[in-house]
Parts: C-alpha cells; structure tokens; sequence
C-alpha cells in the first residue's frame, strides 16, 4: 500500500491512526486494539472485518 494513502486513513471505530504491518498484510489500530486486514492491495475498514489483537501482541510496534 502506499505510505501517503495509510496516512489518511483512520480506524472506523475511534477515528485514531493506523498502523501498517506490511508482513501480516494488515492495518492496526493501537487505541482499539484492532487489526484490519489488507487484502490484494485494499484495506477493509469495517468494524465487522476487525479482528482483535491478541494480549500479548505489540500493538506500539512501528510498522
């Protein structure tokens, strides 16, 4: 995905920024602790498609 596209992009859920983790292909939400998958290129912003992060998953992680 392009870099200048991730920053304009926003979680649906608290409207705070994300995280791009280009190796599990998704867009992370550090406030809501939720990862959005990226699939052939397209981010899925749906709260339905949000999956959450596991407890002990680094969601401070750069990307």
């Amino acid at each position: 995905m392009d870099t200048r596209l991730i920053e304009l992009l926003v979680c649906p859920v608290c409207k705070g920024p994300l995280q791009h983790d280009r190796h599990a292909r998704l867009l992370v939400c550090p406030g809501e602790r939720l990862a959005y998958p990226v699939r052939d290129g397209i981010p899925f912003l749906l709260e339905n498609e949000a999956k959450p992060l596991p407890a002990g998953a680094d969601a401070d992680r750069p990307a």
